[in-house]
């Protein structure tokens, strides 16, 4: 028998995944580990945590499902994008890394867009934001110049744990597409960017192709997870390029709806030379010469999560949920925007936060959860709407992560959307997208696309209600209104978080 296996690293977790030839689950294994925010807007974690996670993770999965060591001929990443992790010149951490959801660099984001104008758009084809890699680097020079000094190459999450796993240093094309330092087109670094914000060409790592080989583990390493040091490791890529490819979206008139902490929208982009001009994401795919375009909603499955944590942190998600979806459209007159850590689209506003509008002495806690749960869906309809303003044509939604757990939630994608939502059969998300990619890489299929139709298949179809979709209709235009509506009133409060 052969198997590969597929690494998700993620913001609170990394779950391994071990797949058969046939694309079969065979198990999983995960482990959490802590954030650190220890000022408003700052969010850290220690890459040693990863790197150990990872370790104990793939260790477990070879202990449970018994598989020998030769039997695993390869494994593949998918990591959470834009995360710094900051080397010396020893390949030593020089400070906690800084998350995608970090909104300490407004300052720098406003420079980098002063520096370059429309250029940036012109080659990284992203805006500067927040989360992105680049602002983080200047925030590191501009404060913390003692770490500057010291600093040798930066890297992204999944490849420092790669990195200490084969002692090679790279950046995958999908992950390197969100550090705003790569030409997207031309998939390459770009010295322009790179100059022009005094990032020195030398910190930028090598990058490769998602299913390029890059070495095998090291033997330590590999003895203490139980694996052969023969194992092949691919590079992998970033989280929603992995989702992207282990939900089947290689191809036009098909997009993804993610609901992980954060949520995304993302379609397959076929056009080299598409300009979202910044409205959206635009971001080179793991599938060789492909793109993607997406739209983010920065808490998504983390609103459910904060609801939970500060209001029933007694009950189960399950118990939160039971009888959720006999609770009307509209939850009873009550509308909320999920800005708990600002947003990214379409109000790229680190400033903006959450709202509860129509909160009334009569609501329940099912209807409160109910309207979060809208307040989600309606966020992430906003970014599959700027796909179908810009002419690109969905026919359907493939649904991963929490939102595709909750037959609920999946009803009420399908009437927001006004689009059929799939449910997958065996859907690990980014796990299974880097599964696909070891699988390839290890030479079972002849294209990622052959790899895909074997691996990802449909079990359960949502259709929309008209009835429901007209209600939600009017809703959805109430709540649009919210954020202009709440904006200048969240500028006065930021003083005071």
């Amino acid at each position: 028998m052969s198997y590969v296996i597929g690494i998700d690293l993620g913001t609170s977790a990394v779950k391994a995944i071990m797949v058969s030839r046939s694309g079969m689950v065979i198990d999983e294994a995960s482990r959490v580990y802590p954030l650190y925010q220890e000022q408003p807007g700052y969010r850290e974690q220690q890459p040693e945590d990863w790197f150990q996670g990872t370790m104990d993770a793939v260790s477990e999965l070879i202990q449970k499902t018994g598989v020998q060591p030769e039997e695993v001929e390869g494994l593949s990443y998918s990591g959470q994008m834009h995360g710094l992790v900051l080397l010396d010149d020893r390949g030593e951490v020089l400070r906690p890394a800084i998350l995608w959801n970090d909104t300490r660099t407004s300052d720098e984001c406003r420079d980098i867009e002063e520096r370059l104008g429309e250029r940036l758009l012109d080659v990284a084809r992203n805006r500067a934001l927040e989360g992105f890699t680049l602002p983080k680097l200047l925030w590191v020079k501009q404060h913390e110049p003692d770490i500057w000094q010291q600093a040798k190459v930066f890297l992204l999450p999944k490849d420092y744990v790669r990195y200490r796993m084969t002692g090679q240093l790279g950046l995958d094309l999908s992950d390197a597409a969100g550090t705003l330092l790569l030409n997207i087109v031309e998939q390459r670094w770009s010295e322009e960017i790179a100059e022009a914000n005094g990032i020195p060409t030398a910190m930028l790592p090598p990058l490769v192709e998602s299913a390029a080989d890059t070495g095998t583990l090291l033997p330590h390493v590999a003895e203490r997870m139980g694996l052969h040091e023969r194992v092949r490791v691919f590079a992998g890529g970033a989280d929603n390029a992995c989702g992207a490819i282990g939900a089947g979206i290689i191809k036009p008139c098909t997009a993804m709806c993610s609901i992980g902490t954060s949520g995304v929208v993302l379609a397959y982009e076929e056009r080299v030379d598409a300009d979202y001009r910044g409205r959206l994401h635009y971001f080179n795919h793991s599938i060789p010469d492909g793109y993607y375009v997406m739209g983010v909603t920065l808490a998504a499955g983390y609103s459910m999560q904060w609801f939970r944590d500060a209001f029933a942190s007694e009950m189960s998600f399950e118990e939160l949920l039971a009888g959720i979806e006999r609770v009307p459209p509209g939850a009873g007159g009550l509308l909320f925007t999920p800005y708990l850590a600002g947003e990214r689209t379409p109000h790229a506003d680190a400033n903006i936060r959450a709202s509860f509008i129509g909160l009334d002495s009569k609501h329940t806690r099912t209807q409160v959860a109910r309207a979060v749960m809208e307040g989600v869906t309606f966020s992430l309809c906003e970014s599959l709407d700027m796909l179908r303003d810009s002419g690109k044509v969905i026919q359907e939604v493939i649904a991963i992560g929490g939102g595709a757990k909750n037959e609920a939630w999946l009803q009420m994608q399908a009437d927001i959307f006004g689009l059929d939502v799939v449910r997958l059969e065996r859907e690990q998300g980014p796990a299974m997208g880097a599964a696909i990619i070891a699988a390839y890489g290890c030479g079972w299929f002849e294209s990622m696309e052959e790899a895909v139709a074997s691996f990802v298949k449909q079990a359960g179809r949502w259709h929309p209600d008209p009835e429901r979709q007209l209600i939600y209709r009017g809703l959805y235009g109430i709540y649009k209104q919210i954020y202009q509506a709440t904006k200048a009133l969240n500028e006065c409060l930021a003083p005071y978080r």
